[in-house]
């Protein structure tokens, strides 16, 4: 197997570039193999392996830089970097990332995992390149959809000024940017990169410059008709009026003509966009079809497609898409916001049943919530559905547009919490901290799917900006018999005892029900208080507890800094000194990837870890 021979970076020009296609074949049974194991993300990678291939074999690793956009598709290229023994421990604890990490290998230029930053991080390259007077090259892989984050066009503006070589490959396996037009196309893209092009254009630019008086406006009459030819012909001309120069489309599984393009792109004097066609979930019939179903997905039955141990229970954006869906047909006003997240966030259904309600801004958080503001204002109630790590790309827009304002936008804060394999840049740790702080916000949190639907009709009811939060996963189904009517600032007495407080927020009341288990067998009656709202603080409940209590144990699915537990640490500190308290939540560290049950036992808030500080306290 052609596979067997890479062990290191730069091994695969040692493979004749005619038996690529063999090679192709072999990286897509091995992903398949494991990911079907492991679980990951498939699609994309199974549509990038060429393109990854032509990458590895024109430009030399480490040396230079390779920016994979997200990094959810740089499986090939660790598999051509020397790690394939990595894919047995795939986003496992202790394990190899799904995305890239410098920690991990020195061909991992940059640490990625949100979208749009790659054409940023390789412009800063170039620059620190130059002003070292170093040469290397820098490449940065985007996606079109990452393509649509604003913060990309910021840089492709940026970038325009940039005299020296920077390639920009735009994968592009969905959107239709641009048509192919054939031999004219790729006839313009050859002419414009050879070295004897750039020469004869100075050469002339030059000859006609020492012509007083005719030589400038025939520059410039050169310039017109040169632009307006390749209006007509050049399918890129929106790159090339930003700046760049654009080589395309190419097919982005024909290894040799994209290592004749990369070869070409090398040569040219600034910033180049290569686009590239390629198709997700290539080489799979299954993924080919579904290729969201499999952008992110568990283990599966290879053979069928089919996910493994699934039981069949609802998860937490199920529920919501629920609710939402009967919030279209109750409530006129209700509208739904998506950065690009649509089945993620469980906006689908919604969406078919009220297209004129539904609104997807592409990967653009700022944008929607910004624009969730202007629909409030205009009478709308939006519901802006995100993930948590994705929000905080949105801070200051929801402090400036939404809270100074005051306005009634519902941030659906889904994946909050530890959501495991996907690692520190999707772990859901921070949004009780940043969304606590800003003035006019309620921030909620419910213990079950049942307080969720709660939560949701209270938002909609609600005036003001408002956010529900939950967790990744199946759905709570315990405590069904806790229902009391929700009120802000309210929290909810479950269990009365005396001596030890047990306060939770949302995902953390399961875990605290078992640690008042283990209380219990140790002949102790605590109190526990599903906290439901983290902000505003419920004073009153504080106040009562600091009565027949010495311990309160605040429990949290969110960093320690800024979070539940500081407020009512603060809060006691001050009104009710005598009170001990003991938050539980998360250190102050990027939480790595793993099964979250084991991420929250090295965190030290599962159940055991809370009970033995519990016992030392006593």
């Amino acid at each position: 197997m052609l596979l067997e021979t890479i062990k290191n970076a730069n091994d695969i020009k040692k493979i004749p570039p005619d038996k690529f296609p063999q090679l192709a074949e072999e990286i897509r049974a091995f992903l398949l193999a494991h990911v079907s194991r492991t679980g990951g993300h498939l699609a994309s990678n199974l549509g990038a392996v060429e393109l990854t291939m032509a990458l590895h074999y024109v430009f030399c690793l480490p040396e230079d830089k390779i920016i994979w956009d997200v990094g959810h598709q740089s499986y090939t290229h660790k598999i051509l970097t020397g790690r394939q023994e990595g894919f047995d421990s795939l986003r496992t604890l202790g394990g190899m990332s799904g995305f890239p990490k410098r920690s991990e290998s020195p061909c991992d230029a940059y640490d990625t995992g949100h979208s749009s930053t790659s054409i940023s991080a390789g412009m800063g390259y170039v620059c620190a390149r130059d002003l070292k007077g170093e040469d290397y090259h820098v490449i940065s892989v985007i996606g079109d959809g990452a393509l649509t984050g604003g913060m990309a066009y910021e840089a492709i503006n940026n970038a325009s000024a940039l005299k020296k070589n920077f390639i920009i490959v735009l994968n592009d396996n969905e959107m239709s940017i641009s048509e192919n037009v054939g031999g004219i196309s790729s006839y313009l893209s050859n002419m414009r990169t050879t070295e004897g092009y750039f020469e004869l254009k100075a050469g002339v630019k030059n000859s006609l410059n020492k012509i007083p008086g005719f030589g400038p406006a025939a520059i410039k009459q050169i310039h017109k008709t040169k632009d307006s030819l390749k209006r007509l012909m050049i399918p890129g001309m929106f790159f090339e009026d930003m700046g760049l120069t654009y080589l395309g489309p190419i097919d982005g599984h024909d290894c040799n003509r994209m290592i004749q393009v990369f070869q070409e792109a090398k040569r040219v004097s600034g910033p180049v966009m290569v686009h590239v066609k390629t198709e997700k979930g290539r080489g799979y019939e299954p993924a080919m079809r579904h290729p969201a179903r499999f952008h992110g997905t568990a283990a599966f039955d290879l053979e069928h497609g089919i996910p493994l141990n699934n039981n069949g229970k609802a998860n937490y954006t199920d529920i919501f898409s629920t609710v939402m869906r009967k919030f279209g047909d109750r409530e006129e006003k209700v509208v739904a916001v998506t950065a690009a997240m649509p089945d993620g966030t469980g906006l689908k259904r919604f969406r078919n049943m009220f297209p004129d309600r539904f609104f997807d801004v592409g990967i653009a958080e700022e944008h929607a919530v910004t624009f969730a503001a202007g629909l409030a204002l205009g009478g709308m109630i939006p519901v802006v559905a995100v993930y948590s790590s994705f929000l905080q790309r949105a801070l200051d827009q929801v402090i400036e547009d939404v809270c100074l304002q005051n306005l009634h936008v519902i941030f659906a804060v889904d994946r909050a919490g530890l959501v495991g394999s996907d690692g520190e840049t999707h772990q859901g740790c921070f949004d009780l901290s940043y969304l606590s702080m800003i003035p006019n916000m309620t921030v909620m949190a419910p213990k079950n799917k049942w307080e969720l639907s709660d939560m949701m009709k209270f938002a909609v009811s609600y005036d003001g900006p408002i956010a529900v939060r939950y967790p990744r996963g199946e759905a709570y189904d315990g405590l069904e018999e806790f229902r009391e009517p929700i009120v802000r600032g309210r929290s909810e007495l479950i269990y009365r005892g005396k001596g030890i407080a047990l306060l939770a927020v949302g995902s953390m009341v399961k875990t605290a029900e078992a640690v008042r288990e283990k209380l219990l067998e140790n002949g102790e009656n605590p109190t526990l208080v599903n906290a439901r709202f983290v902000k505003p603080l419920d004073k009153k409940m504080l106040d009562s507890l600091a009565k027949d209590h010495e311990i309160i144990v605040t429990m949290e699915e969110n960093v320690k800094s800024g979070g539940f537990g500081s407020a009512v640490v603060e809060y006691m500190h001050t009104a009710h000194p005598e009170i001990q308290v003991l938050p539980a939540a998360l250190p102050d560290v990027f939480m790595e990837h793993g099964n979250p049950e084991k991420l929250k036992e090295k965190a030290g808030i599962d159940a055991g870890s809370i009970y033995n500080r519990i016992k030392e306290a006593r």
